[in-house]
């Protein structure tokens, strides 16, 4: 490899092996599965050719379910795919291996779902399975804005990021000495759901859309050391006043 190409591969080799030490240290303590599939979504973009990325994972009757998106937007892209039951991850799921589609708005297999994508600026996709053996739990999709898709490098990693995704079910359900596999994923997605409430609350009580409500909430779960679902439900339940959650950086308001 030229010394140039050498040069720049480094950074990149850096902040990979960066990210995948961050991720190996949130395994190994206590933490919340949603949370840890959501901060995959994010490193995908970070670490890859991907605009977005969003994770999906199959509940107790086999369909498939939004549990970790990297944007609000790509969440209405899963769930638009997952209603309208045609997309890669479905693909994905069905044949546990990588769909990969290089031009959206060029012969795609799935018409309504290309056209809902390359509308809101994506122009390729990859659906990477997440494993547990030769049983797929559910898929990592990544979006790309132009077209072309991943390189094979690309796709290897994204399979690698998929695994740990894989790694943090196996491991929550272990903690929580579940008896079964479908016991872990239902609570992945009761736990989502308490989210998804709490995210609508504070966006409309602080009139901001739900990537800031979001990001709101999981300040809120990191500043004072607090999972993720355990602070989405107290809020929910009305236990945690929804003042209290702030923009990162300030302090809630104190009652005189």
């Amino acid at each position: 490899m030229p010394d140039d190409a050498l040069a720049k591969a480094a950074p990149t080799q850096t902040l990979t092996a960066t990210r995948f030490v961050e991720i190996v240290d949130t395994l190994v303590g206590d933490f919340d599965v949603i949370e840890v599939l959501t901060l995959l979504t994010s490193r995908c973009v970070e670490l890859l050719a991907a605009s977005a990325a969003g994770i999906l994972l199959a509940d107790g009757s086999g369909r498939l379910r939004v549990v970790g998106a990297s944007t609000e937007q790509i969440q209405l892209l899963e769930l638009f795919q997952v209603q309208n039951d045609e997309g890669p991850c479905l693909d994905c799921f069905r044949t546990g291996h990588v769909v990969l589609h290089s031009d959206l708005d060029h012969l795609s297999p799935w018409p309504l779902f290309a056209a809902e994508c390359t509308k809101s600026g994506f122009a390729s996709v990859c659906a990477v399975p997440l494993r547990l053996r030769s049983h797929t739990l559910g898929c990592l999709n990544l979006f790309m804005s132009a077209p072309g898709g991943l390189d094979d490098t690309d796709i290897a990693l994204a399979q690698v990021l998929a695994d740990f995704a894989s790694i943090a079910l196996i491991q929550d359900q272990a903690t929580r000495d579940a008896a079964i596999r479908e016991g872990h994923l239902r609570h992945a997605l009761t736990s989502r759901i308490a989210i998804e409430q709490a995210k609508g609350m504070i966006a409309e009580r602080h009139q901001v859309d739900m990537d800031e409500a979001f990001s709101r909430l999981r300040s809120f779960a990191r500043n004072n050391n607090r999972l993720l679902t355990e602070v989405a439900e107290a809020v929910v339940a009305g236990s945690l006043p929804l003042d209290s959650i702030t923009p990162a950086g300030l302090r809630p308001p104190t009652s005189r």
